[in-house]
């Protein structure tokens, strides 16, 4: 009796994966302006997951056909600017 291959399977999931990827930063090439592009990849760096939550917020848009033309420097810090959570402040007391 022959058992699936754990190492075919993953190496399939890793080519979806992989392809999944490269389908998304196409849709992204077409969509975000080379500024806007340099801009997702600099906060990429810093707070990858405000990044892949601003570009699925993109693409699902794109999919709804809410978005025509590229998304310049300006419209993408908006964008940012909209779904960062705000700063909280915090007071100590003295005891």
């Amino acid at each position: 009796m022959s058992y699936p291959n754990r190492d075919d399977e993953n190496n399939t999931s890793q080519e979806k994966d992989n392809h999944l990827k490269t389908q998304k930063e196409m849709m992204l090439k077409q969509v975000l302006s080379s500024d806007a592009r340099l801009r997702l990849n600099n906060v990429r760096m810093v707070k990858p997951d405000l990044a892949d939550l601003v570009e699925n917020y993109i693409l699902n848009l794109t999919a709804q056909g809410k978005i025509t033309g590229q998304i310049s420097d300006e419209q993408l810090k908006q964008i940012l600017s909209s779904t960062q959570q705000p700063k909280r402040d915090f007071k100590f007391n003295r005891v």
